[in-house]
């Protein structure tokens, strides 16, 4: 048995691996990837475009306008002078943020009277303008706490000033809440599966695709040897790539490892089970290469969307987050980021690492079960 599988993974290495094109998919795409995602998948909102229509002109309208510019959070995009141009900017996506001060916001300071300060945002990148909005509060309210301990001050009554309560928050395991260090990591669930998957999802059909079918099926190889010479190199191409983008992770990009390797690796041979084990049921039910092509993107996009990777499962509707107990990047995504991040084991990750195992084993039983060592 160990000769026929020894010769079986023999030929599947000398397949998959001969073409340097095919190594190159398989070893640097990923780690190009990556990079790609790591600079490109960013949603902290730095140096929004903006524009000042500051119709006060005074000391105190300048000092609000140079805290936004300050604050890194906003970059001045041009200085308008009338409404129609700064109308103009935002419908042509220009600038997504308008500060506007009207006249006499400095003289109403100045008398210890209320002003007020105008933010337009271009709402068409809900994201954006919901967090530009919130540095902007931020900043006025700084602004005002100021404005008022300077006032107690001159009035010599500072420590008539009346006691308040103050938020103090913290951040646990990203504690300067870097969307990188959030994203990064999933990478590595999509890579795997895509690649991995893609790669199991042709293995049996591209043996009836170039006829050498025949030639297995005339063979004393067992149909058990002929499913694991066919997914073990997948499974140490998959390991390959998992090894790859963590390194980037942590020494490009500088996420934190906190977790076990271990693992990681572990978590990564059950997440493997399913993604091989989807392949190879395509790879059964399809009769050419293209097909399984097809196929196997049909079901990677729907994976990814409801993995988690970028919108919340809690926020999709209650039908939809039931079917997502299905998708093994669910699961294996919630185990990535708690490895990175959090450094948690077994003892926290024990309901992930369960799903996994009861869905590579039912998706691989079901594909194995379904393969015939027949033409028919």
């Amino acid at each position: 048995m160990f000769d026929r599988l020894k010769a079986m993974l023999v030929k599947e290495f000398i397949q998959v691996l001969r073409d340097p094109r095919m190594r190159f998919v398989m070893f640097v795409i990923p780690v190009v990837q990556t990079l790609i995602f790591g600079y490109a998948v960013n949603t902290d909102v730095r140096q929004v475009s903006t524009a000042v229509y500051d119709l006060d002109n005074s000391s105190q309208s300048r000092e609000i306008a140079a805290l936004f510019l300050k604050s890194g959070y906003f970059r001045l995009r041009e200085q308008v002078y009338d409404e129609k141009r700064a109308r103009e900017l935002v419908d042509r996506g220009e600038v997504k943020a308008v500060l506007r001060m009207n006249r006499g916001l400095g003289e109403r300071l100045a008398g210890g009277e209320g002003g007020s300060v105008q933010m337009i945002l271009d709402g068409t990148d809900s994201n954006t303008a919901g967090i530009a909005l919130n540095y902007a509060h931020r900043i006025v309210d700084g602004y005002s706490a100021r404005l008022r301990l300077d006032a107690a001050a001159r009035k010599g009554g500072a420590q008539q000033q009346l006691g308040g309560v103050e938020l103090e928050s913290r951040a646990w395991y990203n504690e300067n809440l870097e969307s990188r260090n959030y994203y990064v990591p999933a990478i590595i669930t999509n890579i795997v599966f895509i690649i991995t998957m893609l790669l199991s999802s042709m293995a049996v059909v591209r043996e009836k695709e170039i006829g050498t079918i025949e030639q297995v099926i005339v063979t004393p190889i067992g149909k058990g040897e002929f499913i694991l010479g066919k997914t073990i190199p997948f499974v140490l191409i998959g390991f390959v790539n998992v090894t790859l983008i963590s390194l980037v992770a942590v020494f490009w990009f500088e996420v934190p490892m906190r977790g076990s390797i271990l693992l990681l690796f572990g978590a990564t041979a059950l997440f493997l089970m399913s993604s091989l084990g989807i392949g190879l049921l395509i790879s059964t039910v399809s009769r050419t290469q293209q097909q399984a092509m097809m196929s196997a993107f049909f079901i990677i996009f729907p994976a990814i969307l409801l993995s988690g990777f970028a919108f919340p499962i809690e926020s999709m509707p209650r039908t939809v987050q039931w079917i997502t107990y299905l998708n093994p990047m669910r699961f294996f995504l919630v185990i990535i980021r708690a490895i990175f991040l959090k450094g948690v084991g077994i003892g926290i990750l024990w309901p992930q690492l369960t799903a996994l195992l009861l869905l590579g084993v039912a998706i691989l039983s079901t594909a194995v079960l379904r393969f015939k060592k027949t033409l028919g």
